[in-house]
């Protein structure tokens, strides 16, 4: 249920009921078309979104253009960083025993 509400989703489906009603009772013309091109765009790039956030909600791989992607490698660059900081604190703290 959380997918279907994600604020893309909703935005688009939105648009296009906006969009239906004022092209309801208008000739088509070219920009009525373009209109509906636009908003496929938009709904397949919402739907897409919704996916890539499902398959990195369950550990899948995603795609190197989605969004999602950026956000797992600054999660994985963080905790590379704390890790390496913990290292080299207890190889600080295991010195200062020795000495």
């Amino acid at each position: 249920m959380r997918y279907l509400f994600s604020t893309g989703l909703v935005a688009a489906i939105s648009a296009g009921i906006s969009l239906l009603r004022g092209t309801r009772n208008e000739p088509i013309t070219w920009r009525s078309l373009l209109s509906w091109v636009s908003w496929g765009i938009t709904m397949a790039l919402a739907v897409g979104a919704v996916v890539d956030m499902r398959r990195e909600r369950h550990g899948v791989p995603v795609d190197a253009d989605s969004p999602q992607s950026v956000k797992k490698s600054k999660k994985a660059q963080r905790l590379q960083f704390r890790s390496q900081k913990a290292l080299a604190d207890a190889q600080g703290h295991a010195q200062d025993n020795r000495s």
